[in-house]
């Protein structure tokens, strides 16, 4: 308790203080930049090299800023912008100069959605509402891959949509340069006979000196989706919504085999299926699907749990990531060990991670600047081991003011032999807001309640977390609860029957407190805390509080730094961490850990993460390094270890090592056509996993795949499972 009080006081001291050690937060400028739109009088050829006698006589965009490292000063490499327009597309053209010519580009990757931190990159948002909260974003990097997201009041993210539009790029030995075609029919606008304006801006990262520089400048702790801060496309009067139509069928063959204790087992099948999108209009889009499948999705990436609470994998199917931000607001975990989600995608069609077929489904989704509505229904199909279910969620929210939202999400998970609604009902309903009070003061809040039709009880989920961001400082503060009787189906919680209290810090020195300044780009020193106790007793069952006292960011995007967290667990029954049994009962142990990561934009790059102390009665080391080798932008390699060395843990006195080897590897021939392959060995049952995808995108979002998978999933009845996968699907747009 005394740790608590203390830490409360701290964190009040924070909050209070007026500091002086960094730049402060700004307000938007009273008169926003303007870049004019010009209509092409011909066509324009997107290779990348803007040499169209209408790219030479439009406006241009000019006068970046720099948001790292020195925000507000002159960026020092020149970036040029020019916008046209077409009755069927928009077109953006930009310039990256660069006095060292292609040797001055640093490119690690080609996939689609690439990691914006270790790229060379440009590009825009776009608020076509000029609502100032929401925003669709594209991306490029010298070799023309695209990375795409959508964004709603910078706190809610669509990051794996991928929209239909097109990106071409040149280098040459003054810089990059990259040309956007944008369909009218992929961006949402309002419906106007007269000219609009929309908010934008525009980004440039140059990787090689990790330098960002912006069109319209942000304080550097908000993000480039703070579009309060955009400027605005001006003479800008796109066609009228049309009939939108997508239609993207598909034909799939596959090949399973078996080995089970010698006996084998094999079959074949043939699929077809596909999905259909209606943008009823700029606001209103309808999906349908039937014979859903998803071989093609990235294999989730297996880790070793040693934490008491549940592992979060990312949702990878592209028929649930768009729109995920409508229906997935929560508490992400970003800020502590807590994860509360209402709706949580991976609760379909999925059963520990082996997939289940989905025999139809259809999504409604209406997003305006005032109001958002969505609905979702899914039918997933019987088998051996799982009955016939349907899934149904419904999510409303209403923007308020200029930053504020209220929602309400409702979902229901139905199990039935042959009826839709049967004996057995999972129901689930929230109510939810986020509240920005200013630039630098926000809540969130969420309260959930689930109900079974077995269920002893009504169960509650809830939290409330507050954030305060500024560039020297960004501080939280969660409160969270989660009942015992609390069993929401179609949802996430990483804990179950707890109250949670979770504040934390991070700082930012720059400037004159920082050392080194030639390698040294901030010191940012940090604290959180969790604590947890028990909801059905009142006992305090977990605390830890993690102090960063020694972190350093470089200028090359590198990183160093420790940390020591002493730990109290209150174990109300027995844990088996990777099968190390311990006995329940009171422990109190220190961990340090070490972390060290360098340039992730060089050719070579690793990290290593090393974490000793004890671990409940015993003592466990964690070692994890990695190692990244991207010799050229088409060829991608990883190596990863984590290992984990226990001594004399639990009941038995167990020592033992377990580690788990991951090896990833892409190889691009160009962004559209590439091989990846992931291979993992795990030493605790002597598992391997292989995943092997090629990837042909031969007409933009229209695939050719060829996917393998080997799963040796259980040793000691030496089960060998085998796939083999040809699918193509093809992408017309009406």
């Amino acid at each position: 308790m005394k740790i608590k009080i203390t830490l409360f006081a701290a964190f009040s001291l924070i909050l209070l203080t007026k500091t002086a050690f960094s730049q402060q937060n700004f307000q938007p400028a009273a008169v926003p930049k303007k870049v004019m739109a010009k209509t092409i009088t011909a066509k324009i050829t997107v290779d990348g090299r803007l040499d169209e006698q209408d790219w030479k006589t439009c406006d241009t965009v000019a006068g970046f800023t720099q948001i790292e490292p020195n925000q507000g000063l002159p960026a020092a490499f020149k970036t040029v912008v020019k916008i046209l327009y077409s009755e069927t597309n928009l077109y953006i053209g930009a310039t990256c100069y660069d006095s060292m010519g292609k040797k001055g580009i640093r490119v690690t990757e080609l996939k689609r959605d690439f990691t914006i931190s270790v790229n060379d990159v440009f590009a825009f948002a776009i608020d076509a509402f000029n609502d100032k909260r929401n925003n669709m974003t594209y991306a490029t990097n010298p070799y023309a891959s695209q990375f795409d997201y959508l964004s709603f009041d910078a706190q809610l993210k669509d990051a794996d949509w991928n929209g239909l539009w097109k990106v071409r790029t040149s280098i040459t030995d003054s810089g990059w340069t990259a040309e956007f075609e944008i369909p009218w029919k992929t961006l949402r606008y309002k419906q106007s006979d007269s000219t609009q304006s929309w908010g934008i801006n525009f980004y440039r990262s140059r990787r090689l000196s990790n330098e960002i520089s912006v069109w319209s400048p942000y304080p550097r702790s908000f993000g480039f989706d703070r579009m309060e801060f955009a400027g605005l496309l001006t003479n800008i009067q796109p066609p009228k919504p049309s009939a939108n139509i997508q239609l993207n069928p598909y034909v799939l063959a596959s090949y399973n085999k078996i080995n089970k204790s010698g006996s084998a087992t094999d079959k074949m099948k043939q699929k077809i299926g596909g999905d259909i999108k209606w943008a009823i209009n700029s606001n209103t889009v309808l999906d349908a699907t039937i014979n859903t499948d998803f071989a093609q999705a990235d294999a989730d990436i297996a880790v070793n749990n040693i934490t008491r609470f549940s592992i979060l994998f990312p949702e990878r199917r592209q028929f649930f990531l768009e729109n995920a931000s409508l229906f997935g607001p929560g508490l992400n975990g970003t800020t502590g060990s807590m994860y509360i989600y209402p709706f949580f995608s991976r609760t379909i069609g999925l059963d520990n991670g082996n997939p289940i077929p989905i025999e139809a489904g259809a999504r409604f989704v209406s997003r305006s600047p005032k109001k958002n509505f969505g609905a979702m229904v899914i039918r997933q199909a019987g088998t051996e081991n799982s009955p016939l279910t349907h899934f149904a969620v419904a999510r409303y929210s209403q923007n308020l003011s200029k930053q504020n939202r209220i929602g309400a999400l409702i979902s229901m998970k139905s199990v039935a032999a042959s009826a839709l609604f049967s004996s057995y009902n999972n129901i689930n309903s929230s109510l939810d807001g986020f509240f920005r009070f200013d630039k630098t003061n926000s809540l969130s809040v969420m309260a959930i309640h689930s109900s079974n039709t077995k269920a002893k009880g009504l169960g509650f989920a809830g939290y409330a977390q507050y954030l305060y961001t500024t560039n020297a400082i960004q501080a939280y503060w969660t409160e969270s609860v989660i009942t015992k009787n609390y069993e929401n189906e179609m949802g996430f919680v990483s804990r179950q029957d707890i109250i949670g209290t979770t504040p934390g810090f991070v700082t930012n020195f720059r400037g004159k407190w920082v050392p080194f300044k030639k390698w040294i780009r901030a010191l940012q020193p940090d604290a959180f805390a969790e604590f947890y106790h028990q909801a059905s007793t009142g006992k305090l069952i977990e605390s830890t509080v993690a102090i960063y006292p020694f972190w350093v960011l470089l200028h090359s995007g590198g990183f160093f730094g420790y940390s020591i967290t002493p730990n109290y667990q209150y174990l109300t029954e027995n844990f088996s961490p990777l099968g190390m049994a311990i006995e329940k009962g009171v422990y109190r142990f220190t961990r340090s850990s070490f972390y060290l990561n360098s340039d992730p934009s060089r050719v070579l790059s690793y990290s290593l993460f090393y974490d000793i102390g004890k671990y409940f009665d015993g003592r466990l080391v964690t070692f994890i390094p990695s190692l990244a080798y991207s010799p050229i932008p088409h060829i991608s390699l990883k190596f990863s270890l984590s290992k984990n060395d226990f001594k004399s843990i639990g009941i038995k006195d167990t020592s033992a090592n377990v580690s788990l080897y991951t090896f990833e590897g892409r190889l691009a021939l160009n962004p559209r056509l590439q091989l990846n392959n992931l291979l993992q060995y795990n030493t605790q049952n002597k598992t391997t996993a292989f995943n092997i995808r090629l990837s042909w995108e031969y007409k933009p979002l229209s695939y050719l795949f060829f996917v393998f998978n080997n799963r040796n999933r259980n040793m000691i009845e030496r089960q060998v499972e085998q796939d083999g996968i040809i699918k193509l699907s093809y992408l017309k747009q009406f």
